[in-house]
């Protein structure tokens, strides 16, 4: 039988070595205020890494006395004096290190270690059931199912990875990550531990249920942003819907679904407001209804959305010129909006507003009227009209006035040869699209 005493023997015979590795996490910690105790720690610690005990010994001394109230410079010099075997001089500063950091693990683990080879057992126990051993598989498993019951998924993570390492079937710390990142909206990190379930076993239940659900949600998903990418946005929003379907317990799926459909969708204005409503400070989604406000002529509500969102994205260039556009619209909107004239939507395809173009110059052409009033009347909308569709059928007249410049203005540059009296369209043929063939008569 083996003897405790020599078990701790051998244990202890590690613990310089390990000290070395484990005091690598505190690179970044700050040693004091006072430059020269950071130098002492720096030094010491290269010394001590290189074998050369004594010297890094006197560094350590240095540091502690430059800076009564550092913590690490005790808990460096003790890993020195264990490199040495001076088990008790190691043991004073430990405790120091515990006194001024009680939560310093490390330390109180080599002390509960020392304490039970001087036979101070009560001692040993206090400080060893202070300690969750980080090799332990069901310590750590415990852990995680009380970080889940407070929240901390992060943590649960953590500690259900280190669970899966160190057991070498453990099924169900596999599933239980699963299943967390599932409810974090993260389906590919879910579908990926639960196939590492089946790999190990490929007839676990739990596993294999959720590994269908997992694998039709993430190829609804994917197939979704798919068909975002060829834009064909109504078949994406089909797949989205189904998300919900699938999944319409988990927020994180919702939301997301909610979000994408926001992005494209004819009714995008309501689900971004469902989203916002949720989640009232996504930059995102308030630039999506935002566009979706432009293309329903809501220019304000739109203005409002860019501001809102330049509350929480100040640096956001998009914000920026999404914002002036949607100013420049609605100042554009007091004065002459081409698709009211012909009465279109703004999403209108050329054939479209040809069709419309043609049903209004039929309507208003002044031979159908004898009136001076009225004639001089239609003269105007018949002109507005006429220009809406050299506008609108334009692709490069109608991108500027989307983005709020009226190419047809008299102050316009680019449009100097352009009257607005009937008699002066220099060229231009209002029914040059048509098959209409109208005398003008104004006597």
């Amino acid at each position: 039988m083996v003897s405790i005493d020599h078990v701790a023997h051998k244990i202890l015979t590690y613990i310089p070595y390990v000290l070395v590795l484990i005091d690598l996490r505190y690179e970044g910690v700050k040693c004091g205020r006072d430059g020269s105790v950071d130098n002492h720690m720096e030094m010491g610690k290269k010394l001590l890494a290189a074998g050369q005990l004594a010297d890094a010994l006197s560094h350590f001394h240095a540091a502690v006395d430059g800076d009564p109230k550092n913590y690490l410079a005790y808990y460096r010099r003790a890993t020195v004096f264990l490199a040495m075997g001076k088990s008790k001089s190691a043991l004073p500063d430990l405790s120091k290190v515990i006194e001024l950091k009680p939560d310093f693990t490390s330390a109180r683990l080599q002390r509960g270690n020392l304490l039970l080879k001087q036979g101070r057992l009560d001692e040993a126990e206090s400080d060893l059931k202070k300690v969750t051993c980080v090799w332990d598989v069901t310590s750590r498993e415990m852990r995680a199912e009380c970080f889940i019951q407070m929240g901390e998924m992060g943590k649960a993570i953590s500690d259900l990875k280190a669970a899966s390492k160190l057991k070498n079937d453990n099924t169900q710390a596999f599933y239980k990550l699963s299943i967390i990142y599932y409810n974090l909206g993260d389906h590919e990190m879910s579908l990926n531990e639960v196939r590492e379930c089946l790999k190990l076993d490929p007839d676990h239940k739990q596993c294999y249920s959720h590994y269908k659900l997992v694998k039709k949600l993430n190829k609804q998903i994917q197939s979704a942003e798919e068909l975002m990418q060829e834009q064909r946005y109504e078949d994406a929003v089909s797949k989205y819907e189904a998300v919900m379907k699938t999944e319409p317990n988990v927020r994180h799926f919702t939301l997301f679904a909610k979000q994408r459909i926001c992005h494209q969708a004819s009714r995008a204005v309501s689900v971004c407001g469902e989203v916002l409503q949720a989640d009232p400070e996504n930059v995102n989604v308030l630039k999506d209804r935002a566009e979706a406000y432009i293309q329903e002529e809501q220019y304000e509500e739109a203005i409002k959305d860019y501001e809102t969102a330049a509350q929480h994205s100040e640096n956001d260039r998009q914000i920026k010129e999404g914002l002036e556009r949607a100013q420049r619209l609605l100042k554009q909107s007091q004065k002459r909006d081409y698709y009211k004239i012909l009465g279109v939507k703004r999403t209108a395809q050329k054939k479209e507003i040809i069709r419309a173009y043609r049903k209004l110059a039929q309507q208003w052409h002044p031979d159908n009227f004898q009136d001076p009033d009225e004639k001089k009347k239609a003269e105007k909308k018949f002109i507005d009209i006429a220009q809406a569709k050299e506008v609108l059928t334009d692709p490069e007249m109608r991108t500027k006035f989307d983005h709020g410049e009226d190419p047809m203005d008299p102050e316009s540059q680019h449009h100097q040869n352009f009257h607005r009296g009937f008699h002066g369209f220099q060229g231009f043929n209002p029914f040059g699209s048509g098959p209409f063939n109208f005398k003008f008569n104004f006597n």
